[in-house]
């Protein structure tokens, strides 16, 4: 199980540096990517909701599921028609999201069971997320492309430490029983 849990380390850890040199060599290119799927997101998501809709048996659900399904349209055509103001309320759902993943970050940095050098990674992660959740709550006006640059620098930090902990993961492995060292 932890050699496979290494693997998705790794992996998770390269695929966030390659999104992270992508943000930083493109920004503005990232931010129209983010709004351009989001856009995507929310009209597969009407289509979904629509065909549930005539799927149901209780008119309650049908009346809701197309409300939903006329929100999810709405969302997207405001997306692609007002790219700036959905980039700025991604910068602020990502501000959520990175100070939420720092918090759990930090917590499973103190899980039971954990070593000392994996927790000190955990705990860089949590606080490099919660720097960029800080940054972007504090300073809204940096901007999505600024945005993009910070994300693409926090990806490729995220990476390295998942990578670390990856291989550290896959380390404990190979050790020996009653070898491994904290």
């Amino acid at each position: 199980m932890l050699k496979s849990l290494s693997t998705y380390l790794i992996v998770r850890g390269v695929l966030a540096l390659i999104v992270g040199i992508v943000a930083v060599a493109w920004p503005g290119v990232t931010v129209y990517a983010l709004v351009v799927l989001f856009a995507v997101y929310a009209f597969m998501d009407a289509v979904v909701q629509a065909v549930r809709a005539f799927s149901e048996v209780r008119a309650r659900a049908v009346i809701g599921r197309i409300l939903i399904a006329l929100v999810d349209v709405a969302a997207g055509v405001v997306a692609i028609a007002y790219p700036n103001i959905t980039a700025a309320v991604l910068v602020v759902i990502v501000a959520i999201w990175a100070i939420a993943f720092g918090v759990l970050e930090l917590f499973a940095a103190f899980g039971a069971g954990e070593a000392v050098g994996t927790r000190a990674w955990f705990v860089v992660a949590g606080l490099v997320s919660l720097a960029l959740g800080f940054v972007l709550v504090g300073r809204p006006d940096v901007g999505a492309v600024s945005l993009a640059v910070i994300y693409g620098i926090f990806s490729l930090a995220f990476g390295i430490t998942e990578i670390v902990l990856g291989v550290q993961a896959r380390r404990a492995v190979a050790a020996p029983r009653g070898l491994a060292t904290a």
